[in-house]
Parts: structure tokens; sequence; C-alpha cells
């Protein structure tokens, strides 16, 4: 029979998967010898079970029982007992740390009876006591009952405004022995039934609510969010409680062994007298800089110093603490590794492989693509005189513009019209996720580095300035004041700097980035953040072997991406080519009636068609330039159906001949679905010249680079092929024209359709290379259209779980990677030399990137701006092939 419970003693932080990162670095801490209250996991292995059963598995209550009567001894008291009570807290776990997803109960254990009990514990603070009740069936009824918080929320501050008290540390034990029969009687009204007395009812209904909150709303956005696989499930922590709320001499706090915003060492962390840990990460209440605590406690600072080197040269990173003092006694509750900004992941690797922590390996495995990407937005331009209002804690950095809002639902509103907003807010929630994916930016007036908005931006890699004091914000109003009586009102401008604090009235202008400067060349290596990137960008590069190459439809585009980094085209759309101006000489072609209008118009793009090739062999000299012959749906060229009917018969007898002829032409060549029919390679077979002409045009602008003492390294791509016999028509053709050039230029085949997927080994005896065209191979495989389905049901496909990430976003492996795989393996047992690529935007995707490290591709080809993240990816593809995960 499988065990589904494990205590402290028997875990350790390699059991992630199965006690969750909270149970298993709680398990780490207690064998390292640090003081963590005793307590028992409830593993991620029964969260399933129980979600997919809808029952708990057999035998997990006997195991509950057992764990429970252990820790029972080990405290001395049992739970929920009259006069000398043992109160628990009931908290959640995932694998992946989620901030504020799940749920938490403390003080588990409390009834009328025992609430005596723990008075008389504490030394006869009654009022402890019954703030301590009070906790628990607020936090049990919302979290566990399902009741509205806003009910005991209102009702805490009708008794603060009764009292004239102006905050919860201003009221009585009478205040809280009142709150609480007022607690209960709404668990009445809103239930129907009482608050459940029996300390053991309590926990179970608690594990229960832990299970349910999995798959809660703002649950399921967050793993959507940040590809947290839905399977996983969460473990349950039931650990003895200590208490921060017992007076003056006690209190809880979160710490961080270095900045999480920086990345530099010191001290950081908030700390919050006479409170429970929710009152820090809440933010309701504003809390002290962790230094404060050592002219408060100095032996416990010292303590907590001490720890955290000890906890973070054992985790070999940043580590995240969450900690109590119980009247001069430490705790310790929590540590993981703690999230932090991209700017902060990348000092960091770099500080700790200085320090001989860790090597340059596992620094690049530290970093992410993602995170490079974040550190390539724009910043704000110091040089600008732009007004500032206020300033709070740099909590996430970036540069944020948008309109100001004032709640989450307005925030999701706007962004889906396409505005910018800033989430503006006392303090965030758990319930303002959507919101915080939504805006550009989060601005709150209350919290510190450790509160929910700053922990959850900073996870995202959104700009956040979080405790900006001097800010008066009214949600109900929907607007804040400003010192110096600046109002704003929701729709006004503000911009909002993570990296400083600073909070702007208006648009400020924003300057590129230093990392962006470096990869055009023009970094200064004497800014740390700069260095720190460079070096790993380094050893990345040395340690992938995936090229990575771009994709480029002009010269501008070629060079940057050079710039940037790439190895050379790994797809340049010809169609993009026959836009604007020339999209009449298409459209002439098209009309042709006879062979000398068709090569009239040819003859009239070949020269434009020569030049743009002129121009892209130069910017990428020496280095391979895959080029698509022209793939395009003829209707992208020709007028609306509809539109010009209606232009034809508005017009009647005066409508012109050239439109009638048009119209006929289109309803000719009217598709129902045009991505499925006349384009790729069936248009260069069905339009005689048309391949050719662009095939002559490669061939002789690459002979007169080379000419030129150049070196042009052309590859033609046919697209859309499905048949070998395809492929070998145009290839035919093709090497006529190139033999007839004197050019030698490899020809290919774009893997975009499943059948050619399917008869890869067939196809390779015709193509020198494959590029996977992976767009449209999701497209065919999944039997849908990417603009159709993405404005309709993509978003209700992802609220169900049938899509962790949307297809077109990251390579679905199951479905079409299965067809990679395939083709890849045909393909080379045909032919051993088949150069293989991705062409697709999952070329620049980092889960992707893997993928195709996997897949045993030989490069992966993405838009210029993407290429320094697939160059990462690449590297920590190749670092992580044993398939550890690196998150």
């Amino acid at each position: 029979m499988p065990k589904f419970v494990y205590g402290f003693t028997e875990g350790n932080r390699d059991l992630k998967d199965l006690l969750g990162g909270k149970g298993a670095n709680l398990a780490e801490m207690t064998n390292l010898g640090l003081p963590v209250p005793p307590g028992f996991t409830i593993t991620t292995e029964a969260c399933r079970h129980y979600l997919t059963a809808g029952a708990f598995p057999s035998g997990l209550e006997d195991e509950i029982d057992q764990h429970l009567r252990d820790l029972e001894h080990a405290m001395g008291r049992s739970l929920g007992q009259s006069d000398d009570p043992l109160l628990v807290s009931v908290r959640s776990g995932a694998k992946f740390s989620m901030p504020g997803m799940m749920e938490t109960v403390l003080n588990i254990g409390l009834n009328d009876e025992s609430v005596q009990g723990l008075a008389k514990q504490a030394g006869g603070n009654d009022r402890f006591a019954w703030d301590s009740y009070r906790r628990l069936i607020q936090m049990f009824g919302k979290t566990v009952l399902g009741i509205d918080g806003e009910h005991f929320e209102e009702a805490l501050d009708e008794l603060k405004a009764e009292c004239g008290a102006k905050g919860d540390l201003d009221l009585t034990a009478a205040d809280f022995r009142t709150l609480v029969g007022t607690f209960k009687d709404i668990v009445r009204e809103q239930t129907g039934q009482e608050f459940p007395s029996d300390p053991r009812e309590q926990m179970r209904l608690a594990v229960l609510a832990v299970f349910h909150s999995w798959n809660a709303p703002r649950a399921v956005l967050y793993r959507r969010q940040e590809r947290i696989p839905a399977d996983l499930g969460t473990a349950v922590n039931i650990v003895a409680m200590v208490f921060g709320n017992l007076g003056m001499e006690s209190g809880t706090g979160v710490a961080f062994t270095r900045d999480p915003g920086s990345g530099q060492q010191g001290v950081y962390g908030d700390y919050l007298q006479n409170a429970q840990g929710e009152d820090v990460v809440a933010g309701i209440r504003n809390t002290m800089p962790l230094q404060e605590l050592e002219r408060i406690d100095k032996a416990s600072y010292d303590e907590l110093m001490q720890i955290m080197e000890k906890l973070e040269n054992h985790y070999r990173d940043l580590c995240d603490i969450e900690f109590t003092i119980e009247r001069g006694k430490l705790w310790m509750l929590q540590t993981r590794v703690g999230k932090r900004t991209a700017a902060a992941a990348f000092r960091i690797a770099t500080q700790l492989v200085d320090q001989g922590l860790i090597n340059l390996d596992e620094a690049v495995t530290r970093v992410s693509g993602d995170q490079l990407a974040q550190l390539m937005f724009p910043r704000f331009d110091k040089a600008t005189d732009a007004t500032l209002i206020t300033k709070g804690m740099n909590a996430s950095p970036g540069a944020a513009v948008g309109r100001a809002v004032f709640s989450s639902d307005r925030a999701e509103e706007l962004a889906a019209r396409g505005e910018a907003v800033i989430l503006v807010r006392r303090e965030t929630n758990p319930d303002d996720l959507g919101g915080m994916i939504a805006a550009r930016g989060v601005l709150t007036s209350r919290g510190g580095k450790t509160s929910h908005a700053a922990v959850v931006a900073r996870g995202m890699g959104k700009t956040c300035v979080c405790g900006a004091e001097e800010l008066e914000v009214s949600t109900k109003e929907r607007r804040f004041t400003a010192p110096g009586g600046v109002v704003v009102e929701e729709g006004d401008v503000i911009s909002i700097d993570g990296s400083s604090g600073a909070v702007y009235l208006g648009e400020v202008p924003v300057v590129p980035s230093p990392v962006v400067e470096y990869f055009e060349g023009e970094g200064d290596l004497d800014d740390e953040l700069v260095r720190a990137v460079h070096r790993l960008m380094v050893h990345a590069d040395a340690s992938r072997r995936l090229a990575v190459r771009a994709n480029a439809d002009n010269a501008e585009d070629a060079a940057r991406a050079r710039r940037f980094g790439a190895e050379g085209i790994g797809l340049c759309r010809t169609e993009h080519m026959f836009l604007g101006d020339r999209r009449q000489l298409v459209e002439d072609l098209i009309l042709a009636t006879g062979d000398e209008e068709r090569e009239a118009a040819l003859s009239k793009l070949e020269p434009l068609q020569r030049a743009d090739y002129a121009e892209i062999f130069e910017a990428m000299d020496g280095l391979p330039v895959t080029i698509r012959l022209i793939d395009p749906p003829l209707h992208e060229f020709l007028p609306d159906l509809t539109e010009l009917s209606v232009k034809v018969a508005l017009a009647g007898d005066a409508a012109t001949a050239k439109d009638r002829t048009l119209l006929e032409c289109v309803k000719r060549l009217h598709e129902q679905n045009p991505m499925l029919g006349l384009r790729g390679v069936r248009l260069g077979l069905v339009v005689p010249g048309l391949f050719a002409m662009q095939v002559r045009a490669i061939a002789e602008a690459a002979r007169a680079r080379a000419e030129a003492g150049g070196d042009a390294r052309a590859e033609i791509m046919i697209p859309l092929v499905g048949a070998v016999q395809e492929l070998e028509l145009v290839r035919e053709e093709a090497e006529g024209i190139l033999a007839e050039i004197g050019v030698d230029a490899l020809i290919g085949t774009m893997i975009e359709v499943p059948r050619a997927a399917l008869t890869a080994g067939q196809i390779a005896e015709a193509a020198q290379f494959f590029s996977f065209g992976t767009n449209d191979l999701t497209q065919m495989t999944w039997g849908f259209s990417r603009d159709d389905v993405e404005a309709s049901f993509f978003s209700q496909y992802l609220d169900l779980g049938i899509f962790g990430v949307s297809p077109f976003e990251s390579l679905d492996r199951d479905g079409v990677g299965r067809l990679v795989r395939i083709a890849v393996e045909e393909g080379r047992k045909t032919r051993p030399d088949l150069k293989l690529g991705i062409c697709g935007e999952h070329g620049g995707d980092p889960e992707s990137v893997h993928f195709c490290h996997e897949a045993g591709l030989d490069y992966v080809s993405c838009s210029p701006f993407r290429i320094p993240v697939a160059r990462l990816e690449a590297g920590r593809a190749a670092l992580t092939s044993d398939g550890s995960d690196t998150r």
C-alpha cells in the first residue's frame, strides 16, 4: 500500500514531486537541525487521488491519525485540548511555488473551550487567544466554507469604527470576543450551519479545502501563466502552531538571503511585530525593514542571520524564508529558492560562480530565455523632464506606461481591447491575479517587497511599485491622490518605474535597454548586469549544439539578426516581397490570359526579386540563407470577392472591362478555405514560370555576390509539399536554372503538411533539407485555423485544461512533436546528411527549443528579437539534456 503521509524527519528537498516544495523544504530544514515546528505532510499523490475519485485514498485517514498522535506526543498536548490545546496550521504546498494561489488555515483546534486554555497557555493573555479564534473563523469561513471574505472584513471595520480603533492592534480582548460571536453569526447566516467546534473535523475540512484549491480559478490562471502542469496536485502540510501575535516581543517576517530585485547581497526582508504570517504577505499593515529586528531582538536577529547564511550555502541559491518569533524564540516556517527579477537572476548566477558555489554550466541553467527577454524591454529615458508624483518600493523592475485602473475586472476589460493599463490598488490579493496578468504594471499604496503584489509580479516579470504610502487610493471612487493634491482619475495615463520606485504623471518616453545595446554591439561591459549577461551568453553559445537562425525578409532585419547572433536565415518569406506597390504586378500575373502577358508580368518582377536577394545575401555574407518560394493564398493578392461584386453591381453598365475581368477571375479562383487551397508548391506548378522566375533571381543574385568577392549560400525551400512527386517536378526545373547560371544551392522543402511528415522517407530522396513550418503543421494537425480559434474558443480550452498553453505558443509535443520526430527519423534513414531545422515562431519559444534539441534538429529559426533567447535556451537544453527541470 502506498504511503500518503510523511513526518518532517522522513522527507528531504529531493522529494518535491511527492511532498511539494514547502513540505520537502520543511523536512530539509528539520534534517539540518534548524528550529522548525514539528508536523507532517500529506502527499500530492493523495491530492491527485482525491481530485480524481472524489474521496480520500484508502488508509489516508489512518495515517493522518497516527501522525497526529505522534505530533501530540512530541508537543505534550492534544489537538484542541480544552486546558492546554495543540493548534495546527493547514497549508498548501505544490511542487512549484504558487504564492497566494492556494489555501492556508491557521489556528485549527480552537473552539469555545480551547480558547480559554490558549489564554491560560499564553499566561493569561485573553486578547491573543480571542484574536487567534476570530482569525480561525475568518480564514476557515472564507477558505473552507466559501463565504465571501468581505462579510468578515465589513464586520471588523464596523467594530473598529464603533471602538474608535485605527487598527487591529487597538482592539481589546472583549472586542475580539464580540467579533468571534459576530463571525459565528455570519457563518450561520451564510451557510445555514454552525461553525464546526470539533478540532478533528476542522482539520479534515481544511485538508479538503486545500485539495480543492488546486483547481480554484486563480490557481488555474496562475498555472497557465507560469506553465505549471495541471496534473501535479498539491501537498498539505499540517504544522504545530507557533505564534507571532503574542505581544510586541513576538512577530513574524519574510527574509531573502539577497535582494530579489537586484541580486545584491545584504539584509533584505520585512518584519511585523505582534502579527501572524498572513499579515505580512497580505500587505494590510505596513511592515518595518528586517534590519529593525536587530534593534528589537538582537538574539533572534543574529540567529536568523546565521540560519540564512547556512541555507544559502546549502541550497547554493537565493533563499526566501518565512519565520516567526514567539516571545523571543525563533521558528523557521518555510524556505524555498526565492523568486527573483530577471536582472537579479543573471547577477546572482554569476555571483555564485565567483563564490565557488556553482559552476558556469549550472549558472546558465539558473537563468531562462523568458528572463532574458524581460531584460530586453525598454527603460524610461532619464533625460526626459517627467512629472514625478510619488515614490514607492522598487518591487519588480521595468518601465510600464498605461491608463490607471482600480479593479482587476476593469484591467482585464481594457486590456482585452488592446489598451495598456496600470492596476492601482491599496494592496493586491490572490483574486487580483487576472488583473495583474492583464496590466502592464502594478502600483500599490501598501505592502513591501514581500507583499503579495511584489512576489507575484516578480514571478511574472511584471513591473511593480509597492508601498507608495503617500498615495491615497480610493477604489470606490476610482482615483488616487498623490502628494501636493495631484488627483489621478481612472483612465488617466501614468508611468511607473519598477527599478527606482518612481511614479510619474503622463507618458514617459522609453529608450533601449542596456542589454539590447549589448546585443547591438554597443553595450558597456562595465555595467554589472551587461557583464553577467555577456558571461552567461558566451558559455551558453559554447555549450549548445543547435544553431540559431533568423526569420528575416529584408536586409534590415537580416543585419539586425546577425548582430544579435544569428548564424544564417532559416526563413525568408518571399511573399512579403510582393506586397505594397508590387501587388499590382502579381495581380497582372494572375490575370494573364496567355504566355505573353504572363512573361511580361514575370519579367517586371524578376529584377525586383534579384535586388531583394542581393541585399539579403550581402547582409548574411558567408552564412546560409533559406529562401522559401512564394507561399500565399491567392486571395491575399486579389480584391475581396464581396467588395468587388458590390462595386461592379453598383457601377452597372458603367463598370470597367478590367473590373469585370477581375471579378470573373476572383470568382474562378475563390476558395472556401484559402489556407488549404491554391498556394505553395501547388501555385508554383499551376502558374508556369513563377517558381522559375524566383529561382533565377536567387541564382543571379548569388552569382553577383560571388563576383563581388562575397559568399552567398542560398538554400531554396519549396513550400507545402505533400507528395515527393511535387518536389521532384520543382527540383528538376530549379536544378536546370542553377546549372545554367553556374550556382550551387541546396534544395529542400518545408514540412508543414502532416502527410509530408508521415512520408518523410520518400520526400528525403528529393530534399537536401527539411524545415518544419510548425505554424501550419499545428493548424493541420489539430484541424483548426489559428486566426479563427484564438479569438473564439481558445480561452475556454485553456480554462478547461484541454490546453496547458496554446499549441501556437509552445509546440504540442504529443501530436505535432510526434510528427516531427517521425519525419526526423525517416528522413535521416533515407538521407543521413539531411539538414533539419524549424522555422515557425516556435523556434524562439524556450520550451520548443528544448524539444528541438531533444528531437535532433540542427537549428532553430525565429524573429530577430528572439535570437538571444533561442541562443540561451539552446545552451540550457544542451546542459540539461538529462531531462532535469530548471524552473
